[in-house]
């Protein structure tokens, strides 16, 4: 049942588990990723060591996971405990012993903000997507000519936004932009997946992406859902002072 739905290769995110104040040897809430290394059996999986900024995460054994799977036909999620750490073929490797069934994940819906935000975007070249779902350390080319955009809402999932250039739903992007939050004036360089791409009725020529984040820091996300909940905020009082 369980090679029906996630497959050699598949991305994988772990979140530690945390049973009764138990020190489980991991940041709690901490997310990392990983990719399906090979299926052992219905309840026993092979997954690639998490790297962070270069270095190997080395999550200990006995540690209890919340794990999602990014499959070719949809989200799945379980719990899984790592059994075994070690080296094959120079790939270090995690040994999973899944302790739940799988289930179909839905992922959290993040409030959307209407704005009108500059932003530039380029396709991800095929040596970054590479690196990128290896997960092999990389970083990403910052010369390369980017497309001006204009992004028409934002959430703590992804990014709504039009421009000119044509972008395959699959593809991946570079999307740079920068956000006014807690007074500190940041850039945001962030990976995305394009979902959805259609072009606008009325002005031909102009395209409007439905992207999704790819692999997202937990940090960044939340100082964007910061931002967001913060302009909410003062659109509300805005709005509040204008009736009076």
């Amino acid at each position: 049942m369980f090679s029906k739905y996630v497959s050699i290769g598949d991305r994988v995110e772990l979140q530690s588990v945390s049973r009764g104040g138990e020190d489980t040897g991991s940041p709690a809430g901490r997310v990392y990723t990983s990719v399906v290394q090979d299926i052992l059996s219905e309840d026993s999986i092979e997954i690639r060591m998490p790297i962070e900024k270069s270095k190997l995460i080395l999550l200990p054994v006995d540690g209890e996971f919340d794990m999602i799977f990014y499959g070719a036909s949809g989200m799945y999620q379980c719990l899984a405990r790592v059994t075994d750490r070690y080296k094959s073929n120079n790939v270090f490797l995690l040994q999973m012993e899944l302790t739940t069934n799988l289930q179909r994940y839905q992922r959290r819906e993040f409030y959307r903000l209407r704005c009108a935000l500059e932003m530039h975007t380029r396709l991800l070249e095929e040596s970054e997507i590479q690196a990128m779902e290896s997960l092999e350390p990389y970083t990403l080319e910052k010369s390369l000519p980017l497309k001006q955009s204009v992004a028409v809402d934002i959430s703590g999932g992804g990014i709504r936004f039009l421009t000119t250039e044509y972008y395959e739903p699959g593809s991946f992007l570079y999307c740079c932009y920068h956000l006014n939050n807690g007074g500190e004036h940041k850039k945001y360089e962030i990976v995305c997946k394009v979902l959805s791409t259609v072009e606008v009725e009325k002005h031909p020529g102009t395209y409007e992406h439905r992207v999704q984040y790819y692999d997202m820091d937990p940090d960044t996300r939340e100082e964007i859902i910061k931002y967001i909940f913060e302009e909410e905020r003062k659109n509300r009082l805005k709005k509040k002072f204008s009736k009076e």
